[in-house]
């Protein structure tokens, strides 16, 4: 009589059936490679192995199977009992996931995404478990290299914002005693000297954030059509103080049609500026330096050609790496951290051009070579663009305001802006500023970001609520400059955001913005 609870023994059409599905499934758990899929017995002892977990544990079939899964676990594992833990979890909960370094049969290391899961019989008997292994190696390398990065990105804001503190100071004192038309030729050679390398601190510390910021993507150009011409010019300014001070001959070579490109002139004149300090650089004393431009078919060639100490044939890949550097030595005499022409090749990417260097060897000299798309045709009125020198107005009668808690910086730039003729007062913490701010009614605040107790993002809020200053220009000064700082600060309502060490030209360019004082004012 059947009770309806008997366990009926399979026809012989339903258990050929049952076994190809079997098999089925067998083939597809042998033939997966990218996950090692295996079963364990209730002890933990190997009982099955497909052609995925040979892969990735490096074991053959007939060498693991019956041998038990802690071998794949480091000996801390095995030591706090780890294998053993899991096993216990996914008896007590049916599954266990985990992550974590495991051992290959060549003793090293990979980083593994583990699921471990209890298998039961019809009668609810543990059966065994079932295991699959993930290898997450390339994974778990990636996101430790993009930890690091973010961590070598904020510690690079970080060191700028330091070094830049007291470059402000420094900085601000040579404009004074510049202005100051010292006579004697000792001080006016210590006064060049000074500035020189302060200058170079500053481009050091705007090449580290300038890498940091190309590699994060957060660099945008300006792209406008552009005169090769002007773009040399432009450099050259800036670079001919550090040529001159080595006492090295510069010879431009520029055809006399113009040579079009679409590009962002401040990057493109920090590409051609590079390439010149460096062969300044590697180029002896009284040394010969030669900057031409040509146009070869569709495109514009810029060649920065030096005698100098040249490049090993090895190197002239290498040297546009970052932190690569040439021809170091014990001495580092030149200086640098090798970041110059990682800047040049990354920008001149980005415009969609090349680099390259060229040299017959050391003591050869050196070429680098740049190619940019040319721009067949662009306005008239570009062709007669011409950079103005920036007007220096007086400031007088203009009220400035001073907040900044580093006591040199605010002398400095207090003492920098009465030379200049304005009307200036100085204070070191935000809720003094406040006090003096409503007494002296300032048309301009130059104002530290970094203050102690109210930062000044409080401080130029509670200015802005003062009678009389809705209107007054909030000038940021700070030594964060990544574009989420530039972001924060026009939040915060400061109509500017300038750099520590503040160049004395941009700053006289943005106080010269303040509407004429009216007369009769203090």
């Amino acid at each position: 009589m059947d009770d309806g609870n008997d366990k009926r023994v399979p026809t012989g059409e339903s258990n050929d059936s049952l076994l190809r599905s079997e098999q089925k499934f067998r083939l597809l758990v042998e033939g997966v490679k990218d996950y090692a899929i295996f079963l364990l017995d209730p002890q933990g002892y190997v009982s099955s192995w497909n052609a995925g977990a040979e892969r990735i544990k490096g074991y053959s079939e007939h060498e693991i199977v019956g041998q038990h899964f802690s071998r794949f676990y480091p000996s801390e594992a095995i030591d706090r009992h780890w294998p053993e833990h899991e096993l216990r979890v996914a008896r007590a909960t049916g599954r266990f996931e985990d992550e974590g370094l495991r051992v290959r049969k060549d003793g090293s290391m990979f980083w593994a995404n583990v699921v471990l899961t209890a298998l039961y019989d019809e009668e609810g008997k543990l059966y065994g478990f079932a295991k699959v292994t993930r290898d997450l190696t390339e994974r778990k390398q990636l996101e430790d290299l993009e930890r690091s990065g973010r961590r070598a990105n904020e510690f690079l804001a970080m060191l700028a914002h330091e070094l830049r503190n007291p470059l402000a100071p420094i900085c601000n004192a040579v404009s004074v005693m510049r202005a100051q038309e010292p006579g004697d030729s000792v001080m006016r050679w210590s006064i060049g000297v000074i500035d020189r390398q302060a200058q170079q601190l500053s481009r050091l510390v705007d090449d580290l954030l300038d890498v940091s910021r190309i590699t994060q993507g957060k660099i945008a150009l300006n792209v406008e059509p552009l005169i090769l011409g002007d773009i040399a010019v432009r450099a050259i300014e800036t670079s001919r103080p550090l040529i001159d001070a080595r006492g090295q001959q510069l010879e431009l070579a520029v055809p006399p049609e113009p040579i079009r490109v679409q590009g962002d002139m401040t990057r493109l004149s920090q590409v051609v500026l590079n390439l010149l300090n460096n062969a300044a650089k590697y180029t002896p004393e009284g040394g010969r330096i030669r900057l031409s431009l040509e146009q070869a078919n569709d495109e514009a060639v810029i060649c920065v050609q030096d005698d100098g100490i040249g490049i090993r044939p090895e190197m002239l890949e290498a040297i546009f790496d970052l932190f690569v550097q040439g021809g170091r030595t014990l001495a580092r005499s030149e200086g640098g951290l090798g970041i110059g022409l990682t800047l040049v090749k990354q920008l001149v990417s980005m415009h969609g051009g090349k680099v390259a260097a060229f040299s017959d060897g050391p003591g050869k000299g050196a070429r680098f070579v740049v190619r940019l798309p040319l721009l067949a045709a662009i306005p008239a009125s570009v062709d007669a663009r011409h950079e103005a020198g920036a007007v220096m107005p007086r400031g007088d009668a203009h009220r400035v305001l001073v907040v900044d808690d580093n006591f040199d910086s605010a002398q400095s730039m207090t003492m920098l802006l009465q030379l200049w003729g304005y009307n200036v007062r100085c204070t070191y913490d935000g809720a003094q500023a406040l006090a003096i701010a409503a007494e002296f009614n300032p048309e301009a605040v130059l104002l530290d970001i970094g203050l102690p107790g109210m930062s000044g993002y409080e401080v130029a809020g509670h200015l802005r609520k003062l009678p009389g200053l809705d209107r007054v220009m909030l000038i940021a000064m700070t030594g964060y400059g990544q574009s989420e700082d530039r972001h924060r600060t026009s939040e915060a309502g400061f109509q500017r955001h300038l750099l520590k060490p503040v160049k004395a030209e941009l700053l006289q360019g943005v106080l010269g913005e303040l509407a004429p004082a009216p007369q009769g004012g203090e």
